[in-house]
């Protein structure tokens, strides 16, 4: 069954790059043979794969309880003497067997006859991959209905932010430009959206280009923490912000040295001292 695009949604073909004199292709190999197996019966070659951590079991943990056969990725396999060893994909191997319920998985067998080069073909599907950046799984997130994500991208909205999707290289950031898209998250999650949207709007209204996580969690601490909390009003911040411009990235890097503290912590510093008070106070943290 065909599905429509989504209105207003970009949709890009898969075409071929032009061949250059740098760019040949190279030899295929034999093409591997996709089957079905229980978990089970695998194996894991201990001299090249890690052990699990607590990481890991976390991790499988959590496939477990949300198993999804939409997000499975077949195991890599190949055979050595009786056995069927993984290249890559123990987690999902173990967290099938652990389910109880899922029978046998698809696994994808290819030919790696010596031990270096099965540990190669391990290197090249760990090393040659693309990493996923916080700002694709946030818009991914947004698609997929997240609660925390949808708020955080309307308290940007609302507060006049722009979630930077690509960095351009050498193009020079802009005013209201956002950078941090865990950070943003973070707030949401610790503030009610109007407290965090007040954050976003303070450091748009500043200039601040970018909005980076530092900055983030040290406007977020002056006006909401409980140590600080109604000392600091927004447009006082903001005035502070835009008075110390690039200074207060350098005023924070050397006071979290010298003081061993987060740099987004120094930066609060810098930010309350240098601020008007409103309640009188005199506190200097």
């Amino acid at each position: 069954m065909d599905i429509d695009a989504p209105a207003g949604k970009s949709i890009r073909p898969v075409r071929p790059l032009p061949l250059t004199d740098d760019l040949m292709p190279g030899p295929v190999g034999a093409r591997p043979t996709i089957t079905r197996m229980r978990p089970e019966s695998l194996c894991v070659d201990a001299s090249y794969q890690r052990e699990l951590s607590r990481k890991s079991i976390s991790l499988i943990h959590k496939m477990v309880r949300e198993w999804d056969w939409r997000k499975f990725k077949p195991p890599v396999l190949v055979k050595v003497g009786d056995d069927w060893h993984i290249i890559d994909g123990q987690h999902t191997a173990i967290a099938a067997a652990t389910h109880g319920g899922i029978g046998e998985i698809d696994v994808m067998i290819v030919d790696a006859v010596e031990q270096v080069d099965r540990a190669k073909a391990f290197i090249g599907h760990n090393r040659d991959r693309v990493a996923i950046t916080g700002t694709q799984m946030f818009f991914a997130a947004v698609e997929a209905g997240d609660e925390d994500a949808l708020t955080a991208q309307q308290v940007c909205e609302r507060a006049g932010a722009t979630i930077l999707r690509n960095a351009s290289p050498g193009r020079a950031y802009r005013a209201g430009e956002l950078v941090a898209v865990s950070a943003l998250v973070a707030l949401v999650r610790r503030r009610s959206a109007q407290k965090a949207r007040i954050v976003i709007e303070t450091l748009v209204k500043a200039g601040c280009a970018p909005i980076s996580a530092d900055l983030v969690r040290a406007v977020d601490h002056v006006l909401n923490d409980e140590q600080y909390a109604g000392d600091l009003q927004p447009e006082d911040v903001v005035s502070t912000l835009m008075k110390l411009g690039p200074t207060l990235g350098h005023k924070a890097v050397e006071l979290s040295l010298a003081k061993k503290m987060h740099r987004w912590r120094a930066a609060a510093i810098v930010i309350f001292q240098n601020t008007r008070k409103r309640r009188g106070s005199s506190r200097e943290d």
